[in-house]
């Protein structure tokens, strides 16, 4: 099956999160490494200076704890990452530094916006050099 598998989850949608470990299992054989991966999105610089102090470190380890969790509680070893930056970027830069074959996301009905804009998940098909598995 596959060697490497990466789940990007948003904390906003941790239903979506945890039915996408269990899809991460059903696709893993023994040997096979799953990551969990959060993207805290980045604050523009102007709007930084205008946050407390100290928000953006406390916004970035609320995620370490909650993927340290989910991982936790799913009962398999897996890899956490929570990083900074633009989501579909930081996906696909992952999974090419990870040299992940699977990419397991989650996607929500499109609405107009994705039409002009397109959704994260539409992005990371798009520019993918491994397989990407969308889930509703």
């Amino acid at each position: 099956m596959y060697k490497t598998i990466l789940v990007p989850i948003d904390i906003a949608n941790l239903d979506k999160g945890k039915a996408m470990i269990d899809v991460a299992k059903a696709h893993a054989n023994e040997g096979t490494q799953i990551i969990l991966l959060n993207v805290v999105e980045q604050i523009p610089n102007w709007a930084a200076a205008e946050l407390p102090q100290g928000i953006l470190d406390k916004s970035h380890q609320t995620s370490v704890d909650e993927m340290n969790d989910i991982a936790k509680a799913s009962g398999i070893d897996m890899e956490v990452e929570v990083r900074m930056g633009h989501s579909y970027r930081t996906i696909l830069e992952v999974a090419e530094e990870k040299a992940v074959d699977l990419i397991i996301i989650a996607s929500h009905r499109p609405g107009l916006q994705d039409y002009f804009l397109g959704s994260t998940a539409a992005k990371v098909v798009r520019h993918a050099k491994c397989s990407v598995l969308i889930t509703r």
